[in-house]
């Protein structure tokens, strides 16, 4: 069921008129069973697999916390989430090839096949990091299994997060806050936004950014070029959309999940940058990764930050895919974070004569460059196809990817300085932007006006370019 369909839908707005006509103390379970429904509409064996998932965590985190065998316990848990990831996940790149070896004709990853192991890359992390609050005493362990299973599958968050965390997310289950009309409204607003970046932006930049790398007809370098400043676009509007309507949606349900994006493109380094972009997932491995091996080996000096960083970005890499492009990904991160972690001084030093705004500008582009690269690896199936498609970008030659431009996605040109408009004045200039919502809206009548105005066109605009049937790019972790 895919999130941008009448199915979906027709499930979220059931849903939500139904959830408040159910008494509160019923609510955890409603929304487990809807929850059930989305989950079995991609594998009845995915339903079933994922429930017993939960059960495991859930028993686990008990354990960890009243039994004397409590490190026993963790370490057990930790290895049946990683290791039911492995299998599911990465059995054709790390264990297939291994039974090959030995002339096995089993294929493991055929369990993948039966299962459909859809958001695993998600719910894992959530009960990794369940288990590790627990252990840590940053949490008690929830006694009510629905409630542990809600925040497995719910279903907003379900495919492609946020990454949320047991602390933020359990205590809201209780739902003691009563209907807000203001939060439903807030929801809406959030919702139409995140459908006019998916469809209206990112489904129309699709074409150029999925398998773009490995078609002859982008062979020149003139649009080599393009798709690769397109790629970071068509990824931020793609992902940033789904957050944006899964955040939504929660928001109909009284529910605030962990924020995802925070204006990424106007980061002046990478370190910042991952502070902005996927900010759930980088944060997890901030906290539970990279803190916590940085602490443990503490007695290295520098050397337990580099290890700590090493270690954090490789397992990050891994995460989004099994193929050495991710693990080049997560390299690269570790290499340009390392660069501006020891050479900040210097730099400091030598670009302290140019202005600030063109100091800041000239960051901006080069840690864009720099995150188009790392989308080359994303968007490749191999290396090698990764390296032919950069060597193309040394040619200025070909026809102008602007020469049939009647039948390219003219909107988005509109659309995208737009809204990335609209991310500069909030980054860069708040109290302009504030102004702005203000001078309008001092008059509540021309305020419903301009407001209804905005709504009406967005929705035409999402209704003339259609509701594709494009998958989320980030479902496929």
């Amino acid at each position: 069921m895919g999130i941008i369909s009448l199915h979906f839908a027709l499930l979220a707005v059931i849903s939500v008129f139904l959830f408040y006509l159910v008494r509160p103390k019923y609510r955890v379970g409603f929304l487990v069973l809807i929850s059930c429904v989305f989950v079995a509409s991609f594998s009845y064996y995915l339903l079933p697999y994922i429930i017993f998932y939960a059960l495991i965590n859930f028993i686990i985190g008990q354990k960890i916390s009243n039994s004397k065998y409590r490190i026993a316990w963790y370490r057990t848990g930790i290895i049946i989430n990683l290791s039911q990831l492995i299998i599911l996940k990465y059995a054709t790149f790390a264990i297939d090839p291994l039974l090959a070896q030995i002339n096995s004709s089993f294929h493991v990853s055929r369990l993948a096949e039966i299962v459909v192991p859809v958001g695993i890359s998600y719910f894992t992390l959530q009960g990794i990091g369940y288990l590790i609050n627990v252990k840590m005493g940053w949490e008690k362990p929830d006694h009510l299994f629905l409630k542990f299973l809600l925040y497995i599958i719910f279903f907003p968050k379900y495919l492609s997060g946020p990454v949320e965390r047991s602390n933020h997310l359990l205590p809201q289950f209780d739902f003691k806050v009563p209907f807000n009309e203001h939060q439903i409204a807030d929801g809406l607003r959030t919702i139409l936004i995140g459908v006019f970046k998916k469809v209206a932006i990112a489904n129309q930049l699709a074409p150029y950014a999925i398998n773009s790398l490995t078609n002859t007809i982008y062979s020149d370098g003139s649009t080599s070029w393009v798709i690769f400043l397109l790629q970071p676009l068509y990824l931020y509007f793609d992902f940033s959309g789904y957050t944006d309507i899964g955040i939504g949606i929660a928001k109909l349900f009284g529910i605030d999940l962990l924020p995802n994006f925070n204006r990424p493109f106007f980061a002046e380094n990478i370190t910042t940058f991952w502070k902005r972009f996927h900010i759930s997932l980088s944060s997890w491995f901030n906290d539970y990764i990279f803190r916590q091996t940085g602490f443990k080996y503490r007695r290295w000096g520098v050397f337990a930050s580099i290890y700590a960083l090493f270690l954090t970005w490789m397992l990050f890499g891994i995460w989004h895919g099994a193929g050495w492009t991710f693990l080049l990904i997560g390299a690269l991160q570790t290499i340009a974070i390392s660069y501006e972690f020891f050479t900040k001084k210097i730099r400091l030093k030598i670009f302290s004569g140019i202005p600030l705004i063109v100091n800041s500008w000239i960051s901006r582009i080069l840690t864009y460059l720099f995150y188009s690269l790392c989308m080359v690896l994303f968007f490749s199936p191999d290396v090698k196809t990764a390296i032919g498609f950069l060597s193309k970008l040394t040619r200025f030659t070909g026809a102008s990817p602007f020469d049939d431009i009647s039948t390219k996605p003219f909107g988005v040109m509109i659309f995208i300085p737009v809204l990335l408009g609209i991310e500069f004045l909030q980054n860069d200039y708040p109290k302009v932007y504030a102004k702005l919502e203000t001078c309008w809206s001092r008059d509540e009548k021309l305020q419903r006006i301009l407001r209804w105005t905005v709504y009406s066109v967005v929705i035409t605009i999402i209704y003339i370019t259609g509701l594709k049937s494009q998958q989320f790019v980030y479902a496929n972790f």
